[in-house]
């Protein structure tokens, strides 16, 4: 899973970098209803939203994934708390005996 990821991000990152390369040049962003415009590189206008998007949208997903964190916490929380009930009452959880049969009658 993780060489796919490298396989995706890599031929997504020279595709940015070759555009951020190929648009230094200048480009005027004025918000209309507001008297005041900057001068920022192309490449800033078109990629800076792209990663203020992914961004945001990693922190909703990291916010939204909050109650399954919590729910996983406290089952790792009340499993340690079994575990060492368990010791605590002498029973062993490395081994489970198998029942024993009675040897076969005759013979």
């Amino acid at each position: 899973m993780r060489l796919l990821g490298w396989l995706l991000a890599l031929p997504v990152s020279l595709v940015a970098v070759v555009f951020a390369v190929a648009n230094r040049h200048g480009l005027r962003l004025e918000l209309w209803p507001l008297p005041w415009s900057v001068e920022v590189p192309v490449y800033l206008a078109v990629l800076g939203p792209l990663v203020l998007g992914l961004m945001l949208g990693a922190l909703v997903a990291w916010l939204g994934g909050h109650s399954a964190r919590m729910a996983a916490g406290y089952h790792r929380r009340r499993a340690e708390s079994l575990e060492r009930q368990l010791a605590a009452a002498g029973g062993s959880d490395d081994k489970v005996s198998a029942p024993q049969l009675p040897p076969p009658a005759g013979g």
